[in-house]
């Protein structure tokens, strides 16, 4: 995995903050969790596959690049 920008964000303390931004913000740690779970599951296969082919263009081999595929990752 590669490292992100560590950059000073605001923390939150969630016993001072209203409940429905409490579960706002909750609930984006979670979807921001759940992306991270599946992204690395879906590395770990890559790793362990020869060739990726989808829609019969080969997108990842052993001995090239990754190539088209796209992940998009939503903001906290």
């Amino acid at each position: 995995m590669s490292t992100k920008n560590k950059k000073n964000k605001k923390k939150i303390n969630l016993l001072e903050v209203s409940d429905s931004e409490r579960n706002n913000v909750i609930e984006k740690l979670r979807q921001a969790l759940r992306q991270s779970v599946a992204e690395t599951r879906l590395w770990n296969a890559l790793l362990q596959c020869e060739t990726l082919t989808i829609n019969g263009q080969v997108v990842f081999s052993e001995e090239s690049s990754l190539d088209g595929l796209l992940m998009q990752k939503t903001d906290l």
